[in-house]
């Protein structure tokens, strides 16, 4: 797999290109004022990218600032700047001699900052980037989601029926009201002397009421959609990038909650400017082997140790199924009687080697969750399961819990245990192999404190970083 990409960011203004590592690191940025032409910004981009003369770059990603059509590569309609129509992907590859992926703009930057940005380690984002527009993407899964052909065109929310004509020919959409554009317009209607965001907020800070009025009416719009696509999607996080994305967030810090149900988390994105080349370079790494890994997170631990909750909480965070020993053998022990501890592991050997099957008949760039106490089987016998089933990484997180408190939820929870589990008498045994236990260490391993509530955020962050290493 090549270890450098080239990224480049088509903006109303500027054209930035980059040499971008597999990392996200930025290697060498080049600027230049975008024309006005569309044909001169196809030889423009080819001018730039000829200038980073690097051998082994295999593709070239391109941040497109309108509606894209990525399955065809098509550009299907733009704004300030209209690239449709006009082959851009096919003229641009064939002056090149190199594979050009092409996306919105916009998703382009959520790339980079759910890499390594403030998006690290989430699965559901949304993204809008707020500048002389306001551009939108969404992430599902931790894959940009396009929908039947361009979803994420969030700038596009309606937020007033009768509200002023919007450039895609409906009227009221957030953008007319929650751009940069629009801010300007807002502060012109009340006759304010400032001439930048950072001076209306310092002008509100000392207690101007049109300052103050301002500022809501640029943000109060937002607000309702930022609203409503928590109520539509539900994301991790919402970030808000472009050149107003940090002004924007601290409007929205100063608004009272209207509706109790929606209150997504509004994070500012981190990588400013560099996002939109940074996501277009990393896009072009999506193809390659690594996005078609087949990959697996052992929760282990002994049992009462936290590890199937800690495996639902991953799931629904991921969407990554689980997979677990008692999912596929209570079944059994519900429909077979007369069950004794030696009969409940021998299911137990039959459905761990089911789980494996069940892997190793999955496709290859499945992800699956497998809650189980690995210990009960010798190390070896997990390592020929994860060769046998193609697994290409692991990633383990061990439950770690006091031998003690093993015992005390163990023994809780026997009411509920169907016959075949052990018993009382087991409770002094799981308290000496809790306090012994180790991980199984077939993959990278993160400890996850059990006697307190884990932070999901750092497990799957730290997920994510072992699993996108190259």
């Amino acid at each position: 797999m090549p270890d450098i990409a080239i990224g480049v960011d088509i903006g109303g203004t500027n054209i930035r290109a980059a040499l971008v590592s597999s990392r996200g690191e930025l290697l060498s940025k080049l600027s230049e004022q975008t024309p006005t032409d569309p044909l001169q910004v196809v030889e423009r981009v080819r001018a730039m990218v000829t200038q980073f003369d690097v051998a082994g770059i295999d593709g070239i990603g391109v941040g497109i600032p309108g509606r894209v059509d990525i399955a065809n590569r098509t550009v299907l309609s733009g704004g300030i700047l209209n690239l449709a129509g006009i082959d851009f992907a096919d003229r641009l590859e064939a002056g090149l001699g190199k594979k050009i992926v092409l996306d919105n703009d916009c998703s382009m930057a959520l790339i980079a900052e759910m890499s390594i940005g403030a998006a690290r380690g989430y699965q559901s984002v949304a993204m809008l980037t707020i500048g002389t527009g306001i551009g939108g993407a969404v992430a599902n899964n931790g894959r940009i989601y396009h929908g039947h052909m361009t979803a994420g065109q969030l700038g596009h929310i309606s937020v007033l029926q009768d509200g002023p004509l919007c450039a895609c020919g409906r009227r009221g959409c957030v953008e007319t009201f929650s751009s940069g554009t629009a801010l300007r317009r807002h502060m012109k209607a009340a006759g304010l002397p400032a001439v930048s965001v950072g001076e209306v907020f310092e002008m509100a800070s000392r207690g101007n009421a049109a300052a103050g009025a301002v500022l809501q009416a640029w943000a109060c719009p937002l607000r309702m959609a930022l609203d409503n696509i928590a109520a539509t999607m539900d994301p991790e996080i919402i970030v808000l990038g472009g050149g107003l994305g940090s002004d924007a967030t601290r409007a929205l810090a100063d608004l009272p909650a209207i509706a109790p149900w929606f209150r997504p988390t509004i994070v500012p994105a981190k990588l400013g400017d560099d996002a939109g080349v940074i996501g277009a370079g990393l896009s072009t790494f999506a193809g390659s082997d690594s996005s078609a890994e087949k990959r697996v997170v052992l929760v282990n631990g002994v049992p009462a140790s936290g590890k199937s909750r800690l495996a639902k909480l991953l799931s629904q965070g991921t969407g990554w199924p689980v997979l677990s020993l008692d999912g596929i053998k209570n079944p059994f022990l519900e429909h077979i009687g007369g069950v004794d501890r030696d009969f409940n592991r021998t299911l137990g050997k039959a459905s761990y080697q089911a789980i494996w099957s069940f892997i190793r008949e999955a496709p290859a760039g499945s992800t699956f969750i497998v809650d189980a106490w690995f210990g009960f089987q010798p190390k070896a016998v997990l390592e020929a399961y994860i060769k046998n089933a193609g697994v290409d990484r692991v990633a383990e997180l061990w439950c770690k819990i006091p031998g003690v408190i093993a015992g005390e939820r163990y023994a809780s929870r026997l009411k509920n245990r169907l016959p075949g589990h052990p018993g009382a008498e087991y409770v002094p045994e799981l308290v000496a192999l809790a306090d012994r236990a180790e991980p199984m260490g077939c993959g990278a391993v993160m400890t996850v404190d059990q006697t307190k509530e884990p932070d999901m955020a750092n497990v799957t962050a730290w997920i994510s970083k072992v699993f996108d290493q190259a």
